[in-house]
């Protein structure tokens, strides 16, 4: 064979080879695929459909629509969040390929199976699609607040057993597996309106048993000071001890109480431990620096009320039992824990093998244990201050 044959035989195999090869899966080009007008169109509808405030989601590009229908943002009102991880990159980008490739020609289910598979996030965007169908769109507005947070909680409990969530606008507590199935709930008493509790994206560190009340300062200067000004026996009356900053116990009948102010006071209040503590018989730590945690109570007898906005601002437990073994991921405590305190126990603390997630959110709809949709009233009133 003549060489000019050989290659020209040479070059029209490279270019069938080539002509047949798929492109390299690129950025740009994958980027390029999904700002097709109609494959676009299409991105944007899906999210629209979930409650998704496409316009702001759309100023992060495709790829940041296609994070927001799996994981969301941050919801509303949370002071303090322990670490925003970050999304699974790998799961968005092969789902995104799946749809510029067609391997799918339903791009609507591969865009749900990037969504969360929560039951609880599934009927809350069946009422979703009902209410903007009978064209109530200030309820719909405010599924797609609760549609949102779950989504946020997928993001932030990716790799965890479980996870815990507290509605103050509720106030009531649920704990999931990792899969969205709900495997605890229990009424809360959370804070009241002038000490509402903060929204809390974190995770529970520990678990102390018959543990002290270290008395916050505020509490301690605005409502213990004039009653013990009153009255001298009232710390003791009350099973309070003084401790100096050296972590010193000091007799409180050696103490200028009319001296002490907010400027002056170098001690605080610690409350023994036992079943007249504040705390009850069991604290939960979750990992946060404005003092809040979740805890048994020496008053059981609130929970059968509806209004239970009445702490300071820490979330007190119905089943503190229950709520210990959820987190522990085994049999930790008995139920009737609570019912027959061991006296003079010193505080323990078992320290939780694997973080679990603890959000504490101001939900405004959720799903009931009877599957019902509930909405909740504005009880703190931040739905009408400027967020």
């Amino acid at each position: 064979m003549k060489p000019i044959i050989r290659y020209a035989l040479f070059s029209l195999s490279i270019f069938i080879f080539n002509g047949c090869r798929k492109p390299e899966r690129t950025e740009e080009l994958l980027l390029e695929k999904l700002q097709d007008k109609k494959t676009y169109a299409t991105l944007l509808s899906y999210s629209h459909a979930i409650g998704i405030d496409t316009a702001r989601a759309a100023k992060k590009g495709p790829l940041g629509l296609l994070e927001e229908i799996s994981y969301g943002h941050k919801p509303r009102y949370i002071r303090y969040t322990a670490k925003v991880l970050l999304p699974d990159s790998a799961r968005i980008r092969e789902a995104a390929w799946e749809v510029v490739e067609g391997k799918n020609k339903n791009i609507d289910d591969v865009l749900a199976r990037l969504e969360p598979s929560f039951p609880v996030y599934s009927q809350l965007k069946s009422h979703y699609t009902r209410f903007i169908k009978d064209g109530q769109a200030d309820s719909a507005a405010i599924i797609a607040e609760s549609l949102n947070a779950y989504r946020w909680m997928n993001r932030q409990a990716q790799g965890a057993e479980r996870m815990v969530l507290v509605n103050t606008r509720g106030a009531y507590l649920k704990g999931f597996d990792s899969t969205g199935a709900q495997k605890l709930s229990m009424r809360v008493i959370v804070g009241k309106a002038d000490s509402p509790t903060p929204g809390i994206d974190t995770y529970a560190t520990n678990i102390i048993m018959y543990p002290y009340w270290n008395v916050p300062t505020n509490i301690a200067l605005q409502e213990m000071l004039p009653k013990i000004r009153e009255d001298e026996d009232y710390l003791e009356d009350n099973g309070m001890a003084v401790i100096d900053t050296k972590g010193d116990s000091v007799d409180a009948h050696s103490i200028n109480w009319d001296e002490i102010s907010e400027d002056n006071f170098p001690y605080r209040f610690r409350q023994d431990n036992g079943e007249d503590n504040s705390l009850g018989l069991m604290k939960v730590n979750i990992k946060n620096p404005l003092a809040i945690y979740l805890h048994d109570t020496n008053v059981r007898t609130l929970f059968v009320s509806d209004q239970r906005w009445r702490s300071h601002g820490c979330v007190r437990l119905q089943s503190p039992a229950q709520l210990a073994n959820f987190l522990a991921g085994k049999h930790l405590l008995d139920d009737d824990f609570i019912n027959e305190p061991i006296t003079n126990q010193k505080p323990k603390s078992d320290k939780l093998k694997q973080k679990v997630p603890v959000f504490i959110l101001y939900l405004g709809a959720d799903i009931n244990d009877v599957g019902q949709l509930v909405f909740f009233n504005d009880v703190y009133g931040w739905e009408r201050k400027p967020v």
